[in-house]
């Protein structure tokens, strides 16, 4: 069976299939009188469900780290939230509605928020609503919870889904691997997934009616496939690929603190990492990232109630750049609209919001969010090496507006006497076909460019990668793509500059050699992905890399890319 790849490995065990038990909840109204008694109901789950994400947390801080047990501080704010708190307890009070009943409801609201976004990883983000709230909801209706932390023999675990609660709670000792039906690659339990190395297949649609418990299963985590009682060949076959696996594995380890330079040492790049918390840098250092290619500070203006303050992102900023210990740090200014909205903010309804007022534009419309957040990162950028990156640029005057803006905040800082780096570099996301096409215009304003492929490839083949009707048509190598991407870097090279790339393009290991052969300075991608994009890098030598980027760049359509890719791949084997 097929799903999505969520977490590499290969695991040949016995199944233990978690089975969900429905849950009847009462939508008929209360009397008045028994308002209060709902009210202190829910309060009494609140206090409860605090209590038991609180001991979650502390177990998945000693076993996973700190960045991953933040995932149960976010869900232990949301039941701090007073905003969602109080629409459950105005729809108790004001509709006689029972708890859970009016706990569904808005939860409801705001998992069809979050599902309707564009961005993958916030559009996942919806489960850790339904985590919440499915918590509370059991603890309101005397339900036990279900738990993975007392399995007793090693299995492979298949279910409809795992909360990141189930994840944080498995006996890893006994966890080899798990197969579900729902979830995506940058979901939450696809991500602790990773962070615990355990292989794991998401999104495999119909696995529950096939499989029982005591099956034999195979999870191969690398190409997204689960093998139901397999016959002997197909057994052979795994057991000799898991050893091919694990000495991979180990070479990659043996990466870790080498350089990214083709085999013949002529050339060199940097290969960093793409973070949205301070947390996220333990990941990064301890995959070998040579910096922070894109912190995505938008997730400190989520979750809350109005915007942070110059000091809270201070705070933040500062506690990367010293994480980082020197090494460079991008930090993107804020990306919100389109798919991000924030319930504080007045965004209007557009036709079409992710052409509409979003990133720098409503940026330089609200000159005071932008003006805070580069006081906060000036002011930060005393403690390491930062760097600003400006989203969504279309234009030069863009640009020079944004950069306005910064002069005026440095000499702010200049008569307060406050420090900040004054060799900072200033460069752009180029994600709009139109900033690629005019490189050599907007190179004159900026230090560096960024390739942001996720959207670069949609806006340029015109296609919604969230529409399943033609999602197969988003295609990162497609041949208007490449050359765009090469446009881009041969007007940074002319200008004495460089180009990085921090969409998920930088981290495909299919298209690395490509990517090298072209001339991209840095690449910017999940921590994960560092090593085996490493290992591809020191693979080649500079002349393979630029001959393989040229017959790409000559091929007419993706497929012939594609077979190009593989042809080479197993010339450079033999």
């Amino acid at each position: 069976m097929k799903g999505v790849a969520a977490s590499p490995g290969i695991v040949i065990g016995q199944a233990h299939v978690l089975k969900e038990y429905p849950i009847h909840i009462d939508q008929q109204p209360i009397a008045a009188e028994q308002v209060e008694a709902e009210l202190q109901k829910f309060e009494e789950a609140l206090v409860k469900a605090k209590s038991q994400l609180e001991i979650i947390r502390d177990k998945a801080k000693k076993e996973m780290g700190a960045d991953k047990a933040e995932i149960f501080g976010a869900h232990l704010m949301m039941l701090e939230d007073e905003v969602f708190l109080g629409e459950i307890r105005e729809k108790i009070k004001s509709e006689s509605l029972r708890a859970e009943y009016a706990l569904t409801l808005v939860v409801a609201a705001y998992t069809e928020m979050f599902q309707n976004m564009e961005d993958e990883y916030l559009k996942e983000r919806a489960a850790d609503i339904q985590d919440v709230s499915d918590r509370l909801v059991k603890n309101l209706l005397n339900i036990p919870m279900q738990s993975l932390a007392d399995l007793a023999e090693e299995v492979v675990i298949i279910a409809r889904d795992l909360t990141p609660s189930d994840t944080a709670q498995m006996n890893k000792e006994c966890v080899m691997a798990f197969a579900t039906e729902m979830g995506g690659r940058t979901s939450h339990t696809a991500i602790m997934a990773r962070s615990l190395e355990i292989p794991a297949v998401v999104g495999c649609v119909g696995l529950l009616a096939e499989v029982q418990n005591g099956d034999l299963v195979i999870v191969d985590g690398n190409k997204g496939l689960v093998f139901l009682n397999p016959d002997q060949d197909t057994l052979e076959q795994y057991r000799k690929a898991q050893e091919e696996y694990a000495r991979y594995i180990q070479e990659l380890k043996e990466l870790k603190d080498l350089p990214a330079e083709t085999n013949d040492q002529a050339r060199r790049v940097e290969l960093v990492a793409n973070i949205g918390t301070p947390k996220d840098c333990a990941g990064a250092l301890a995959n070998g990232a040579e910096g922070i290619g894109l912190y995505r500070t938008e997730f400190l203006y989520m979750d809350r109630a109005a915007l942070p303050g110059e000091d809270e992102q201070f705070v933040a900023y500062k506690a990367v750049a010293e994480e980082m210990k020197g090494r460079p740090v991008i930090i993107r200014t804020l990306d919100i609209g389109g798919d991000k909205k924030l319930p504080y903010l007045d965004m209007p309804e557009e036709m079409n919001p992710f052409l509409g007022w979003r990133a720098i534009r409503m940026c330089l419309d609200r000159e005071e969010i932008l003006r805070t957040q580069l006081r906060a990162i000036m002011r930060a950028s005393a403690y390491g090496t930062l760097r600003i990156m400006y989203p969504m640029v279309s234009n030069a005057d863009e640009i020079r507006k944004a950069n306005a803006i910064l002069a005026e905040v440095k000499a702010d800082l200049d008569r307060e006497g406050i420090p900040y780096d004054r060799n900072l570099q200033v460069g752009i996301m180029v994600e709009i076909p139109a900033a690629a096409v005019i490189a050599d215009l907007l190179i004159k304003e900026v230090d560096f460019f960024s390739i942001g492929t996720n959207d670069l490839i949609q806006y340029t083949i015109a296609v919604d990668r969230m529409n399943e009707h033609i999602s197969y048509l988003y295609e990162p190598l497609h041949p208007a793509v490449l050359r765009l991407v090469k446009n881009v870097i041969d007007a940074s090279h002319r200008a004495g500059k460089w180009t990085g790339m921090c969409g998920e393009m930088a981290g495909d290991v299919a298209a690395a050699p490509i990517l090298l052969g072209l001339g991209l300075d840095e690449f910017s991608m999940s921590a994960v992905s560092i090593p085996r994009v490493k290992k591809v890098i020191r693979g080649l030598t500079w002349a393979e890399a630029q001959e393989i980027a040229q017959k790409a760049l000559a091929a007419e359509s993706a497929e012939e890319i594609r077979r190009l890719l593989k042809t080479e791949e197993e010339s450079l084997a033999n």
